[in-house]
């Protein structure tokens, strides 16, 4: 006796299964084949001529000078993290904006927001307690 599903043989569903499949492949294949073509015809046709500035590391125009370690003010950091937390913020409000605009979600979207709202103003408070917001 055959193995059915929904009346039909299973190496025919499997078959159907696979063929979509099949078109992720084929467009995966295309895409790695274009950029692989793009990256060979860029090395075969750009000009090779090696010169000492041009194998001296690039430093924003200026040429290097001294160690390779510089000191780097931790603060900079600490202003791209805080960024970080209020750009993440952002993508947690419009969302939950068109939420809280349907029918039946108004109370509690809205005590959800505020409560995730109370914790980044405590971090903001502890940051700002701290002297982390301090330009020095």
């Amino acid at each position: 006796m055959r193995e059915t599903v929904g009346g039909e043989p299973t190496a025919v569903v499997a078959a159907d299964y696979f063929a979509s499949y099949s078109v992720v492949g084929l467009l995966t294949l295309v895409g790695v084949l274009f950029v692989a073509v793009a990256f060979g015809a860029g090395r075969l046709l750009r000009p090779v001529v090696p010169t000492p500035e041009k194998l001296l590391t690039y430093e924003c125009g200026v040429d290097p000078v001294g160690e390779g370690w510089a000191h780097t003010q931790v603060r900079y950091y600490v202003y791209a993290f805080l960024y970080v937390i209020f750009a993440v913020d952002s993508i947690f409000l419009f969302p939950w904006a068109t939420v809280f605009a349907a029918p039946g979600y108004g109370a509690t979207t809205l005590v959800e927001m505020f409560i995730f709202l109370g914790f980044l103003a405590v971090g903001l408070l502890y940051a700002y307690k701290k002297g982390v917001l301090t330009w020095t």
